[in-house]
Formats: structure tokens, sequence, C-alpha cells
């Protein structure tokens, strides 16, 4: 099948062209970085908001939409609210257009666990949770989504969207990265008391679940919620972390209601709600109606994050 990924040189990108490259299918990528191309993989440098994007889908098959312009911690803005717009909602109604005119089979398109919002308190989100999107990012992916499905109603073509929660693995840029270099340092972390739960996926689960949605007949104009269908605690992330790295991890028991006042008062609240809350993620419907479950082990994919990042920043 001739596939064709958008924000291919990017931290999901590059792995899923790498995946759907293994499994047998012709690779377009398209993205902002310069990549080497290979038998199966064809890439270009594209810029998709100025770029033809009728040339771009032609002779596809398939097209998983993951360029956009990613959540950044703090960012509420107006501003921000239509750089996230432009980026997230425009770009991918214009691409889907182009897309259904080429004759192109499938969008898979790439939203976020976001559109339900940041919290769980007594059930886990799951297909039928009323959306909550509280971020200038999370309300432009659920807008997208909108938009797209009542695009798509009007054609033929095939519409899939999966929300992924946060995205892991030893080379993750943004918040975990963050928690990683965390862990590194090896001082005491004030996470010791912590009973939080959040779903998470790594990034070789997320891979192979888009694959799945590629090419899976009943994978069509739904909607998944996905994860690597176990949750952990933050004090249970950072010590895999700290196995894979070597470290001897001290953890302090400073209870999160101390914590929350302490964020609160130096306006780091949505810093308490990544370390602190709680988010899980029934992912029933992909194993019902896909068959599908995680290849890889969580918590091995946790403790190989740790020994992946030790091994980048000692080179």
């Amino acid at each position: 099948m001739n596939i064709l990924v958008t924000g291919a040189s990017g931290y999901i990108g590059t792995a899923l062209c790498r995946e759907l490259v293994t499994r047998g299918h012709r690779v377009k990528g398209v993205g902002r970085a310069k990549i080497a191309p290979s038998s199966r993989f064809h890439y270009m440098s594209f810029d998709l908001e100025s770029d033809d994007l009728d040339e771009l889908v032609k002779e596809s098959n398939c097209i998983v939409h993951l360029a956009g312009r990613a959540h950044k911690l703090g960012e509420t803005t107006a501003t921000s609210t239509y750089i996230y717009n432009k980026a997230n909602t425009d770009l991918s109604i214009r691409l889907a257009k182009a897309a259904m005119n080429a004759g192109v089979n499938r969008f898979v398109f790439i939203s976020s666990i976001g559109v339900n919002g940041c919290l769980t308190r007594e059930l886990p989100f799951n297909e039928g949770s009323l959306p909550n999107p509280g971020s200038p990012y999370a309300i432009s992916k659920y807008t997208a989504e909108n938009e797209l499905i009542a695009l798509v109603s009007k054609s033929s073509m095939e519409l899939v969207i999966i929300r992924p929660p946060l995205v892991y693995a030893g080379n993750a840029p943004g918040n975990f990265l963050r928690l990683m270099k965390l862990v590194s340092t090896g001082i005491p972390l004030p996470f010791g008391a912590m009973k939080n739960s959040r779903s998470m996926i790594a990034l070789e689960n997320l891979v192979d679940f888009i694959h799945v949605c590629t090419i899976h007949p009943a994978a069509a104009d739904e909607v998944f919620l996905i994860s690597d269908n176990c949750n952990f605690s933050t004090s249970e992330i950072v010590r895999y972390l700290a196995q894979g790295m070597n470290k001897n991890l001290v953890l302090l028991p400073f209870f999160d209601s101390l914590m929350r006042v302490v964020l609160s008062l130096v306006r780091k609240k949505s810093i308490y709600t990544q370390l602190y809350g709680s988010l899980e993620i029934d992912i029933s419907k992909a194993r019902s109606l896909l068959n599908w479950s995680p290849p890889h082990d969580a918590r091995h994919c946790l403790v190989n994050a740790g020994v992946c990042f030790k091994s980048n920043i000692d080179k």
C-alpha cells in the first residue's frame, strides 16, 4: 500500500515511517528536516502550509496526518490559539480535502487525549466520554476532529481518529524529556507519597497501533482512545526510568496537597496536574473491534527509555 505520512521527520513520524516500511508498505514522508530515503521510503522536505497539497497526495492509498503544532505547557494566549487553529485545524481540513479529491481511501488523524480532558477522577476515559478540551492545543484538535467528520461524511474516504496520551521513549521531547533529565540528576525527588494513576503509551506501541488503523477494515470511521493498557503512578514511572539509567533514586514523601499549594503559588499548576494528577484510559474498543493489544510491555519500555536516554547523554 502507498502511505503518505506528514510530520515524518518528527519524533513519532520517524518511528512510524520505519515501522510501515518494515511492514512492507511504500511510504512517502514529508516534513521540514532532511532525512535520507531508502528503497521503500521516499522523503521530501515540504511546507504543508504553502506547497501544493493536490500534487502531494497523488497516488496515496492512505494518509497518516501527524504534522501540526505540538502542545507546549502553559500556552493560553489569543495568539497561541490562532497558531494552534491554523496548524492543527485548518491544515488538517485542507489536506483532507486534497485527499478526497485525489481518491485517497483512508485518512488517519492523530489527535490527542487532551480532547477528553487532562484528569480522570472516578472512571477512565473511553470513546463515549464527553469531550472536555481545556487548552488551545486540545481545542484545536477537537475542532479538527469535528470538521473532518463533517467533511468526510460527504465522500467515500474513510476517517480514523486516534487520541493517544503522552507518548514516551528514550528520545521523547517535551514533558517526558524534562522528567528524564530530572531523574538523571540523581537528586531526591518529591514523589514518594504519590498514589496517582496515569495511562501513557510507548512509542513502539503507538506506531504499531497506527499501522493497524491503516489496514484494518473495522477501523474505518471510528475514534480510538489508546494506551499501553496499564497505569502507573509518577513514583513508579521515575523508578523504572532510574532503573534504566542505573541511578539510585531517593523519593521523598511530600504529600500532593502540599505540592499543589507550592506549585500554584509559583504559577505552575499545570505541572502539578501533569505530575500528580490521574489520567486513565480504557482501550476496550481497540481490543474488541481491532483485536489489538500492546505488543510491547510497558515496564520494559520505561526501563528501556531510561537506558536509551542515558546512552544518548553519555555519548
